[in-house]
C-alpha cells in the first residue's frame, strides 16, 4: 500500500511538474506579439519565438497580430455636394504597430477604425458633387487614410490604405442619371449628324464653286483665243489690204497709172450701175443719169453681140 501511495505521489508530482513546465513555456508565432502582464500589470511584449511565463504571477493579456489585416466598412448613406443621396461602402487595410497602445489604448480597435472611416468617408462624400464622386475616388481614399491614420495613432494602428467599393445612389437618381445619358447620347448623335450635313453642304458648295471657277476659267480662255483668232485674222486682212493698197499706190506712180485707175473705177461703177438696171422694172432719174443708162445699155448690148471690137 505504501508502495502504490508512493507510485501515485510520484505520478502526481510528475503531472504537476509538466502543467507547470507547460505553463512555463510560450512559443509565439512569426507576426504575432503577446502581451504579458504581472498581477494584472503590463510586464512585457513578448516576440516570435520561445519565452518563459510564470504560472500564477504571470499571464498572457492580450495576443496582436501583426500582420496587414482587413476590414469591411459597412454601407452608409451620404448626402453629396448637390444633396444626392447615395450609398457608400468600401474596404479598410491597417496593421498594428504597437502592442501595447492596440491592448490598452482602445477596446476594439477593428470596429472603431470602420466607425471612423464612415465619418470621414460621410465628410468627404459631402465636399463633392454626385457627379465627380466616381472620377474623385482616389482623393476621397487618400483623405480618410489620412484622417484615420492620425485619429488611430493613440491606439498603436497604421491605416495603410482605404478603398471606396461602391457608390450607389438611389433609384429615381440612377433613373434620371440614365435620362440624363439618353438625352446626352441622342443630343451627340443629333449634333454629328448635324456636323456630318454642315460638312458635305460645305463639300458640295466647294465643288460647285471648283466647277464655276474652271467654267469661267475655260470661258476665259475660250474669249481670249477667240479674240485672238480675231486679231490674228484682222492682221492678216490688214496686211493683205495693205500689201494690195501699196501695189495699187505703187501701179498709179506709174506711167498712165492713174488714167489706168480711173478707167478701171468708171468701168465697176458702169458694171455694179447696169446690175441694179436690170434687176428694176422701172426706173425714174435725171436726165443726165438717163444718159449714163443709154450709154450703159449701149455698152451691155455690144458686149453682148459681141460688137463692140467695132465701135
Amino acid at each position: 500500500m505504501s508502495v502504490f501511495g508512493a507510485y501515485g505521489t510520484t505520478i502526481l508530482a510528475l503531472l504537476l511538474f509538466f502543467v507547470i513546465f507547460y505553463k512555463l513555456i510560450r512559443i509565439v508565432p512569426e507576426q504575432q506579439a503577446w502581451v504579458v502582464e504581472q498581477f494584472g500589470k503590463f510586464r512585457r511584449i513578448l516576440g516570435p519565438g520561445f519565452h518563459l511565463v510564470i504560472p500564477v504571477i504571470q499571464k498572457v493579456a492580450y495576443k496582436q497580430v501583426l500582420k496587414e489585416q482587413v476590414t469591411d466598412v459597412p454601407p452608409q448613406h451620404c448626402i453629396t455636394g448637390d444633396n444626392v443621396q447615395v450609398a457608400v461602402d468600401g474596404i479598410l487595410y491597417l496593421q498594428v504597430v504597437d502592442a501595447e497602445k492596440a491592448s490598452y489604448g482602445i477596446d476594439n480597435y477593428l470596429f472603431a477604425t470602420a466607425q471612423l472611416a464612415q465619418t470621414t468617408m460621410r465628410s468627404e462624400i459631402g465636399k463633392i458633387e454626385l457627379d465627380n464622386s466616381f472620377s474623385e475616388r482616389d482623393t476621397i481614399n487618400d483623405a480618410i487614410v489620412k484622417a484615420v491614420d492620425e485619429a488611430s495613432d493613440p491606439w498603436g494602428i497604421k491605416v495603410n490604405r482605404y478603398e471606396i467599393r461602391d457608390i450607389t445612389p438611389s433609384e429615381t437618381v440612377m433613373e434620371a442619371m440614365e435620362s440624363q445619358v439618353r438625352a446626352e447620347r441622342e443630343k451627340r448623335a443629333e449634333i454629328l449628324a448635324s456636323e456630318g450635313e454642315r460638312e458635305a453642304r460645305i463639300n458640295s458648295s466647294e465643288g460647285d464653286r471648283e466647277e464655276s471657277i474652271n467654267l469661267s476659267k475655260g470661258e476665259r480662255q475660250k474669249r481670249i483665243n477667240e479674240a485672238e483668232g480675231r486679231a490674228a485674222a484682222t492682221t492678216i486682212v490688214a496686211g493683205a489690204t495693205a500689201e494690195g493698197v501699196s501695189e495699187i499706190a505703187e501701179a498709179i506712180s506709174l506711167s498712165k497709172g492713174r488714167q489706168a485707175m480711173s478707167l478701171r473705177i468708171v468701168e465697176q461703177f458702169v458694171t455694179r450701175l447696169g446690175e441694179i438696171f436690170e434687176r428694176a422694172d422701172a426706173t425714174v432719174m435725171p436726165i443726165e443719169v438717163a444718159r449714163i443708162k443709154g450709154a450703159v445699155d449701149a455698152i451691155l448690148g455690144d458686149r453682148g453681140t459681141g460688137k463692140g471690137g467695132d465701135a
